[in-house]
């Protein structure tokens, strides 16, 4: 079994948050490590539901703010339905994911953990009227 880290940077490179997640497989599908991601801040969020989700990405009916989002009421997140939200922003390119030094561009890709334990993720930014 392996540990892995999550960490968010800025398209700069600073850090923005970061945890571990032990005792997940060496091996894991770019499509996995999301969703392990995804359901890890779901569940940290749930424990104790309020109006502002910090997550990969933007659960349905919130708004945007920053480094986070605002819930119009406290509410429980469905983990699976977050989950397809951030599959698809992957694949539109709304943030991208490096293990090590390298980015990963396919959700089925493999990333051995025991290798590059450290996934980095980076929310890119719509440009104003742009």
């Amino acid at each position: 079994m392996a540990t892995v880290t999550f960490r968010d940077e800025t398209a700069t490179g600073r850090p923005l948050t970061e945890w571990e997640v032990t005792g997940v497989p060496e091996r894991m599908t770019v499509r996995e490590l999301i969703r392990l991601r995804v359901s890890e801040e779901v569940a940290r969020h749930n424990a104790r539901p309020g109006n502002r989700f910090n997550g990969l990405v933007r659960p349905d009916d919130a708004e945007t703010e920053l480094n986070g989002y605002r819930l119009r009421e406290p509410r429980r997140i469905d983990w699976e339905r977050q989950s397809e939200i951030a599959e698809r922003a992957f694949l539109a390119n709304g943030f991208f994911m490096l293990a090590g030094d390298r980015q990963v561009e396919d959700l089925d890709e493999i990333v051995n953990l025991t290798v590059d334990p450290d996934l980095v993720f980076i929310k890119l930014v719509a440009l104003v009227g742009g």
